[in-house]
């Protein structure tokens, strides 16, 4: 019986597997990348993909603090796409949740803090919702998306470390990467599965096989791949 979304992990790398441009909060793939020649010519392509992607997409307030979107005063063209957004410090302030608030039909977001300035705001925004929970799980969390709203389909846009905990909970189902023409390197830099790493040989269980359903040659030397996760 089904009791969660299926969730396609699609995200922006370097051909090294980097997903930011170095190891602090003010360097960003967004931001940064757009300003490299050789790969910003292609960028587009990874734009214009994701626009086809599901109709709810999850992030993190880590990056969505990355983006810009806390200080943001002209506010995006207004998408049909909902937002899932894991938020627990928070890394979200008022005009962050305003400007998302503005930019997408709806946001949900999830946090383990009774204190997040969002509650503050449900009132002021009739498409701001808010998922509290003691302690994050994220099967909770899809299964709540499912039975709450109906989400069948599910992108996942978050950070390496919440990546890595989508992979050891087995909840990513599809992969669809867009690769840049660019090699970040840095051993602290950001990949797209980061967390814990397995350390015995009787945890490679925890190790997920895929199957190539796709491969694309974009323009600029952009390369798409899709996979299926197995097992």
């Amino acid at each position: 019986m089904k009791t969660r979304p299926i969730t396609t992990l699609f995200m922006l790398e370097s051909l090294d597997g980097k997903i930011s441009s170095g190891n602090t909060d003010e360097l960003d793939a967004d931001k940064d990348w757009c300003q490299i020649d050789g790969v910003r010519e292609g960028l587009h392509q990874y734009y214009e993909i994701e626009a086809t992607t599901d109709y709810f997409s999850l992030n993190t307030g880590r990056v969505m603090a990355k983006i810009g979107v806390n200080h943001r005063k002209e506010y995006h063209k207004k998408v049909k796409v909902n937002f899932v957004i894991i938020d627990n410090k928070p890394h979200l302030n008022e005009n962050g949740i305003d400007y998302i608030c503005n930019w997408v039909e709806k946001l949900i977001l999830a946090t383990t803090n009774q204190k997040h300035i969002a509650y503050s705001l449900t009132k002021k925004y009739n498409n701001l919702d808010i998922l509290y929970y003691d302690e994050l799980n994220l099967t909770k969390l899809l299964e709540d998306l499912y039975s709450q709203y109906n989400v069948e389909r599910l992108t996942i846009q978050s950070g390496g470390s919440l990546n890595g905990l989508f992979l050891r909970s087995n909840l990513i189902d599809y992969v669809n990467i867009v690769i840049a023409p660019l090699l970040v390197g840095g051993k602290d830099v950001s990949t797209l599965i980061d967390g814990e790493a397995i350390s015995r040989l009787d945890e490679l269980n925890k190790l997920k096989a895929l199957e190539l359903i796709e491969c694309n040659q974009l323009y600029n030397s952009y390369v798409q791949l899709k996979y299926k996760v197995k097992g």
